[in-house]
């Protein structure tokens, strides 16, 4: 995959809604079945970070947790 394909975003200075908000507005970027790695931090924006997503039919891929709240999320970005 090429980098038009593929993004990262860090939110872990974030909080909500605006975790959701950023991650909405990089995968609208993407293209279809381009994947987005979102950083982030804490149980709550992970929470509503992953349902919103799932909500609007895209797929999470994995799920990594680094300690410290810092979880890492793989989008999959389903067709529109």
């Amino acid at each position: 995959m090429n980098d038009l394909e593929n993004a990262s975003l860090d939110i872990t200075a974030e909080s909500c809604p605006m975790t959701f908000v950023r991650t909405r507005l990089a995968l609208d970027r993407l293209p279809d079945g381009g994947k987005l790695r979102v950083r982030l931090r804490g149980a709550v924006p992970l929470d509503n970070v992953s349902r919103s997503v799932r909500q609007l039919g895209h797929t999470i891929a994995a799920q990594t947790d680094h300690g410290h709240e810092i979880h890492e999320i793989l989008i999959v970005k389903s067709p529109a």
